[in-house]
């Protein structure tokens, strides 16, 4: 998977926004106002954080252990960093995407929350 198909599926989440708060990388995506990816293209592997609950952080893991890698400067419990070199195919990728963005999503006062996706 590419860093673009990334950014591309993450804008395509309802209520999605992009920023850079930390300088030109990581690129921030964030669901009202909260942090739902950190995507960093100049990284050798490219690679994206992620909020996912705690059991799922640790069954990814345990699973993959090479590619899903602790939250880089992230809380570990909820965090993964995945490189995207291959390893896991778009789909799953996306799939962590929606989850992180449903994880935070569902984590907001209801008026801020975005209408669901359909």
């Amino acid at each position: 998977m590419k860093p673009g198909d990334v950014t591309g599926h993450c804008l395509g989440l309802p209520g999605a926004t992009e920023d850079f708060p930390f300088g030109e990388q990581p690129a921030v995506y964030r669901v009202g106002g909260k942090i739902f990816a950190l995507l960093a293209e100049d990284a050798d592997p490219p690679r994206v954080s992620l909020k996912l609950p705690p059991d799922e952080v640790v069954a990814l893991r345990a699973e993959f252990p090479d590619t899903v890698l602790p939250g880089y400067h992230l809380n570990k419990r909820y965090w993964v960093t995945v490189l995207l070199d291959g390893v896991l195919d778009a789909e799953m990728v996306h799939e962590m995407l929606e989850q992180s963005y449903d994880t935070v999503a569902a984590s907001l006062p209801r008026r801020l929350r975005p209408a669901p996706r359909a």
